[in-house]
């Protein structure tokens, strides 16, 4: 279905699927799972159908990529996924879905201190985000925003995969509240990052 969709991934769909993969070890005993810029469902989709258990909440701000999102949800006839074609800036203020997953997933959406911005404040304090990256992106620059939005030092472990060869698990834990003006207005991480 990826590969049908035009627009959706650069890489071949199966390497993509086996790459979402890598994060199945990583999601503990986690229950509710917020994939951020889902784009073709990675690595949401996967870990849903390796894990039917777990609740996922898959947003993507592009509503072409939303709407395959749903469609592919419903060809697949999985149950437990709900689909947010909004900013995950938005969906961050919002009280239904603001710290209250175990784990926030992204793959390929923005560099960590921005990524950071748009994921810790989805995730509970005792949950944690995984980002998945290249051994080429510095952790530095993101230590402040962890620190600002509620999180741990970040830790980083090998996640190679066909696709990614140099591939890196970002792993950071939440250990306290996201303070309340965080995330900023849509936009803002990028043109600012903490």
């Amino acid at each position: 279905m990826i590969s049908e969709w035009p627009g959706l991934v650069s890489s071949p769909a199966q390497e993509l699927v086996e790459d979402s993969l890598v994060l199945l070890e990583h999601l503990g005993e986690a229950l509710r799972l917020v994939d951020v810029g889902s784009g073709g469902g990675l690595p949401g989709l996967p870990l849903k159908i390796a894990r039917p258990s777990l609740a996922v909440t898959l947003i993507e701000a592009d509503h072409a990529k939303a709407a395959f999102l749903v469609q592919a949800c419903a060809r697949l006839h999985l149950e437990g996924v709900e689909v947010l074609a909004r900013r995950a800036e938005e969906v961050g203020q919002d009280q239904r879905y603001r710290e209250t997953f175990d784990v926030a997933v992204a793959r390929a959406v923005a560099p960590m201190p921005v990524l950071v911005e748009l994921c810790l404040p989805l995730v509970r304090v005792g949950g944690r985000l995984l980002a998945q990256k290249t051994d080429k992106e510095p952790m530095t620059p993101a230590q402040r925003a962890i620190e600002v939005l509620g999180g741990s030092r970040a830790r980083v472990v090998p996640a190679r995969s066909a696709v990614r060869r140099t591939g890196t698990l970002v792993i950071v834990e939440k250990i306290r509240p996201t303070p309340a003006p965080y995330p900023r207005r849509p936009g803002l991480a990028r043109r600012k990052p903490l």
